[in-house]
């Protein structure tokens, strides 16, 4: 199929490979970009990690506490721009969109959508926003979370949010959450631990751990044994706990709270993102 200079120079941008390099992965894929990326990773191509935010575009993440930190709501609310972004009433109903959340904790985000925010639902509220601003409007991501100490992070620029909830704390784990949460943010993994990691996730790698082993030359009886070598450099590298903890690289993640607090660890977490 035919492949626009503007869609290898979109594959370039997310992946960081060559442009030939992208426009041969993109004809090859027939155009699918999550295939193009995969075929550049089996080539040996290094490739951005962050490819979970690619397909949003703009907004605001909003990130609501309880006093005493047991509880949080994060609400991002989309939009086509970064203009609309910062636009006042924008800002005011993703405040009121978030603080009814928080108040009423829907199981979705479609039941959300459907809660009343003064005389109209949350729906009907975006939908007349985007009447007036004529830009497409929505809830990207909803999360509640609750736990011993849940700590709230929003980047500068609030298009990026993360929950982080502990336990075994003592006391001990605001500075902690803050430090686990700007890594979160800093390092965008993609599970907590590798229990976590989803099954096509990891057949996934192991392939393309494969096809790169096979692509150096190694021989064929050996290429299972070297996938399976590279899934656990992945998890390493992409997984909360064994992630080198940035502040300290001699020690993970895992072990920087057990030096904070004994015992002390992460129970879950959410990293959201609205740039693209």
């Amino acid at each position: 199929m035919a492949i626009t200079a503007q869609e290898v120079n979109k594959l370039r941008q997310m992946t960081g490979a060559g442009m030939m390099d992208c426009k041969k992965a993109l004809v090859e894929a027939d155009g699918d970009f999550d295939k193009a990326i995969e075929i550049l990773r089996k080539k040996g191509q290094k490739v951005s990690a962050s490819r979970s935010d690619r397909e949003t575009s703009e907004g605001v993440v909003f990130i609501k506490t309880s006093e005493d930190q047991t509880k949080a709501v994060l609400v991002s609310l989309n939009c086509e721009t970064d203009f609309v972004a910062k636009n006042d009433e924008f800002l005011s109903i993703g405040d009121g969109i978030v603080d009814l959340a928080f108040q009423e904790k829907p199981a979705s985000a479609e039941e959300l959508k459907g809660l009343k925010l003064g005389d109209l639902t949350v729906a009907e509220k975006l939908t007349e926003l985007v009447g007036k601003i004529g830009e497409k409007i929505d809830i990207g991501a909803y999360e509640m979370m609750s736990g011993e100490l849940v700590v709230p992070y929003i980047h500068a620029n609030k298009k990026l949010g993360v929950l982080v909830a502990l336990e075994n704390t003592d006391g001990k784990g605001e500075e902690a959450g803050k430090d686990v949460a700007m890594q979160i943010a800093a390092m965008s993994p993609v599970a907590l631990d590798e229990s976590e990691v989803d099954q096509s996730t990891i057949d996934r790698e192991l392939e393309i751990g494969r096809e790169q082993a096979k692509a150096e030359g190694k021989p064929e009886n050996i290429l299972d044994k070297i996938a399976q070598g590279k899934l656990k450099k992945f998890f390493k590298d992409n997984t909360l706990v064994h992630q080198a903890f940035v502040k300290d690289t001699s020690m993970n993640v895992s072990q920087y709270l057990d030096s904070v607090n004994k015992g002390m660890k992460v129970s879950k977490f959410k990293r959201v993102s609205v740039s693209a």
